[in-house]
């Protein structure tokens, strides 16, 4: 992993200047109207950041693929590819609200090896590797050692607009069930803010149904570097194909699987 060590600096320079250009846009909200309006918007913020990310990341690994739809889903071919959202968050960025980042993560045979999370209004970077283990500005990052579901905290998000229904309706049925088991149960968007604070130990778990691989692959590898348990909401092995995600602290990863099964 000594080559993705070499790349992790070059990579929190990029994303902390792709950060920069999105905080310089931050402020008032952004008005539209109709669908295009709101589509060019977002597109604006994206292009804006791509332009520093996509020949900074290039440079670093040349033979990397890129990942041009941060809502794509689904197993990547074999290799190496960058994962980037650009302004993940997005929506939020333009309702003036500061719940956004920018991600980067490298991925090699479907497999996260590397990855960046910055926060450009709070000036948070989290990084983590392969073996290397998670941390937040330099300090190494631990789950909570709660090991119970009734005193934990938990999160789930909003995969995409536009769900298909069965999604929806599993969607709250799983909050319903989470709100009798769990101490406090917060509903948001994006997913990598509230992946980053289960590997923070800030909270101790977070679920979705669907979702896309740039929501969930940085926030997989900080959580499982950082002691967490990955998988999907039935407890099966999580891939970029799986139909659920779930990144918990240990001690009570069985008993948030039992509440989703439900």
């Amino acid at each position: 992993m000594a080559a993705y060590a070499d790349a992790l600096d070059g990579t929190v320079a990029a994303v902390r200047d792709a950060g920069a250009v999105l905080r310089a846009r931050f402020g008032e909200v952004v008005r539209y109207g109709t669908r295009e309006e709101l589509m060019g918007a977002l597109a604006a913020n994206d292009e804006a950041a791509l332009a520093i990310l996509r020949p900074r990341l290039t440079e670093l690994r040349p033979g990397a693929g890129w990942v041009e739809d941060e809502l794509d889903g689904g197993e990547l071919p074999s290799g190496e590819w960058w994962v980037v959202d650009p302004a993940e968050g997005n929506v939020n960025h333009l309702h003036a609200l500061p719940e956004w980042a920018v991600t980067a993560t490298l991925v090699r045979d479907n497999l996260p090896v590397l990855t960046v999370v910055h926060a450009p209004l709070t000036g948070e970077t989290y990084t983590a590797l392969s073996g290397g283990g998670a941390h937040l500005d330099g300090r190494p990052l631990a789950v909570s050692a709660t090991a119970e579901l009734g005193l934990g905290i938990v999160a789930t998000s909003q995969a995409r607009p536009d769900e298909d229904e069965a999604v929806v309706r599993r969607v709250g049925a799983s909050i319903t069930s989470m709100l009798g088991d769990a101490l406090v149960v917060r509903t948001a968007v994006p997913a990598t803010l509230h992946l980053v604070n289960v590997a923070a130990g800030r909270i101790e778990a977070f679920w979705q149904f669907a979702g896309a691989r740039a929501d969930l692959l940085p926030g997989a590898l900080l959580v499982t570097e950082a002691g967490g348990r990955i998988s999907d909401a039935e407890g099966r092995p999580w891939t970029p194909a799986s139909e659920s995600f779930l990144a918990a602290a240990p001690g009570l990863h069985a008993e948030a699987v039992a509440t989703l099964s439900r």
